[in-house]
């Protein structure tokens, strides 16, 4: 269904049909920028639209309700908007739920400097693979005594060896040089001695590519002091969650973080950012971590030459000085997806 989204491609055109999961807080405003944006280059995509989250719990009685799946399963690529996860009670993450479901065992967040985005640092250009179905978010936890409650951390081979061809099979076909493999072996000996020793295996294979291993709290050391060093991430999930953060940190935060969840069928692609409900409704919110995953999610679909100016467009938009709030600007939603969509009128021409 189009939900009074319009393609501007021409008749006739072949549309491809995607999921696109509108979630809460300031989703549904980032959500119409980058469709908007996507509009404007001339992409033609017939958007399912779905509903997920906290506003659907009331009427389905969850907040992934199972037209969502089975709409991804159907079209095999949804472009998703922040979905709010309650903290410490309430319904679990609507994100770890989704990936279960898909098996989108991998989780992958390019990291680098934007234009005329001030950040401590400099040419970072860091990918963060990340296993994404087990380690501590398997959900094995319970409550033993009312002083006591246990988790159970879950690695397997096969998890752990098919996330490492993942990283370098990412590495060889997008030139990058080096795979360093980012784990507690050193204490968890047996789970992340697992989880290391397959990165091993698989680093055996591809003799074109570097390889080293570090532990993971000296990574997030190194990577305040030297990010530049780091090239291709991978990680376990637990690891992978909190080091991404922490790249997209030294790139000029969340806000610019795109992301993408990939398996053998599927592929879910999602700014990594929370919901910010405190600001939703005023056209305040920076679409720009939606924009750059719908970018990845068009590379991903063979739509190589609009990616390419959506990406133009977006970074020729910050070079002028257009930015919103959280990046030292003063534009609203409304004006920065506005100021990209004239760029692309050009571009398109």
């Amino acid at each position: 269904m189009q939900g009074g989204f319009t393609n501007p491609a021409e008749t006739g055109v072949e549309m491809k049909s995607i999921t696109l999961i509108k979630g809460d807080g300031i989703g549904p405003e980032i959500t119409d920028s980058v469709i908007k944006i996507i509009n404007a280059a001339g992409v033609a995509i017939d958007w399912d639209i779905q509903t997920a989250g906290a506003d659907v719990i009331e009427t389905e009685g969850t907040p992934l309700p199972k037209r969502v799946i089975e709409s991804v399963k159907k079209n095999k690529v949804a472009l998703k908007s922040p979905v709010t996860t309650p903290i410490g009670k309430g319904f679990r993450s609507v994100n770890v739920q989704l990936r279960k479901e898909l098996d989108l065992y991998a989780n992958l967040r390019p990291c680098y400097n934007l234009p005329n985005v001030k950040t401590k640092y400099d040419k970072v250009d860091i990918v963060v693979v990340r296993e994404n179905t087990e380690d501590l978010y398997a959900g094995i936890e319970r409550r033993v005594d009312e002083n006591t409650a246990e988790s159970i951390k879950i690695i397997t081979r096969s998890a752990s060896e098919r996330i490492a061809k993942f990283a370098f099979d990412y590495a060889v076909n997008n030139n990058r040089k080096e795979v360093c493999v980012v784990t507690k072996a050193n204490i968890c000996k047996l789970s992340d001695g697992l989880f290391l020793d397959c990165a091993r295996k698989i680093a055996a294979e591809y003799s074109n590519i570097k390889f080293r291993e570090i532990l993971v709290d000296n990574c997030c050391m190194q990577l305040v002091q030297n990010p530049n060093q780091f090239d291709v991430l991978l990680l376990p999930n637990l690891y992978g969650d909190i080091v991404s953060d922490l790249c997209a940190g030294l790139v000029g935060g969340l806000g610019i973080a795109q992301g993408a969840n990939i398996g053998k069928d599927y592929a879910v692609f999602e700014p990594v950012h929370g919901s910010a409900p405190d600001i939703a409704g005023q056209d305040k919110a920076n679409p720009t971590a939606m924009l750059m995953s719908a970018i990845e999610m068009l590379n991903y679909i063979g739509e190589k030459d609009a990616a390419s100016r959506i990406k133009l467009a977006l970074f020729e938009t910050l070079n002028a000085g257009v930015k919103t709030a959280d990046l030292n600007g003063n534009a609203s939603c409304s004006e920065f997806t506005q100021a990209i969509i004239k760029r692309l009128a050009v571009l398109v021409k």
